[in-house]
């Protein structure tokens, strides 16, 4: 077996397939993609080679700069609010009796099962203005005044999808955190605890370093989540009141196929790979750095 591994008409052999589907899955389309970016088109007829102007377009579309600022800040709520809570309720049910905890990470999990389409109708329909859960369960207890058109007001509409987002995304966030604290040794933790650790202590010193590639793959797995997200905005609000919860991969399929700008939707395609990819490398140095110190 192992003189077969060293064969290289062998290494080839399992190696190429993977190859093949990397260039015909993403580098070639990545690359017809940066070429049909420098075209106006509207993916039929004649195509009209227009240099930057898409580029120099996206520089100064506030729309598009929109729909990146509230990618930005699903990321943000996705790391440091669902992350944060996922961990603490992980946290707890390593501790609890194994029945119990069983019981509660099918309860967590069972939205992430469901379909986007369902979850998105459940959730428009408690948001409703008129019938909505929300609204009624507002005036049953007196708090009238804050009743509104969560998803028609654009104060608050971009909250109301992103919560949506979260209470799907909840139960894997969930499900991250306790597979990686069951994977921590309990001979660390009841040797910190023997040295004299405290529970911050042995969380900061202890649990957290030793779950350093499990952060980091949850948070790489957060950001292209939120640069991805689409489905549930266009079945919900379709990036409406006023571009107020438009998304990167929202516009994208907007500009390109509702408004037939082929040329400027590739435009838009290539900035968002570039965006995932500079995020991504941040990350890992980011945490390649951390892992250093430690």
């Amino acid at each position: 077996m192992k003189s077969l591994f060293n064969d290289r008409k062998v290494i080839a052999a399992l190696v190429l397939p993977g190859l093949l589907v990397m260039l015909f899955a993403i580098a070639i389309p990545l690359f017809i993609s940066v070429g049909l970016s420098f075209v106006k088109w509207a993916g039929f007829g004649r195509m009209r080679f227009v240099g930057i102007d898409n580029y120099a377009r996206l520089a100064v579309d506030a729309v598009f700069w929109r729909s990146l600022l509230n990618v930005l800040l699903l990321i943000v709520v996705t790391v440091f609010a669902q992350n944060v809570f996922a961990f603490v309720v992980a946290s707890v049910l390593t501790k609890i009796p194994e029945g119990t905890s069983r019981v509660l990470r099918t309860v967590y999990f069972i939205p992430a099962t469901l379909s986007l389409v369902v979850v998105t109708k459940l959730w428009v329909n408690i948001f409703h203005p008129t019938y909505g859960a929300l609204n009624k369960a507002l005036g049953l207890v007196g708090l009238d005044g804050l009743s509104r058109a969560w998803l028609g007001d654009p104060k608050t509409a971009v909250w109301a999808v992103i919560w949506i987002m979260i209470w799907q995304g909840f139960g894997w966030a969930l499900l991250f955190f306790y597979g990686g604290l069951m994977t921590v040794p309990k001979e660390l933790e009841e040797a910190a605890i023997v040295d004299g650790a405290n529970k911050r202590q042995l969380y900061s010193h202890v649990v957290l370093p030793y779950m350093m590639p499990v952060l980091q793959s949850i948070i790489i797995i957060d950001v292209v989540s939120s640069l991805k997200q689409m489905e549930m905005i266009y079945l919900s609000t379709e990036g409406g009141p006023g571009n107020s919860t438009q998304f990167i991969a929202l516009y994208l399929y907007q500009r390109a196929f509702k408004y037939a700008e082929y040329g400027y939707g590739n435009a838009i395609s290539v900035l968002f790979v570039v965006i995932a990819v500079a995020i991504t490398v941040a990350i890992q140095r980011m945490f390649r750095k951390s892992v250093e110190q430690i």
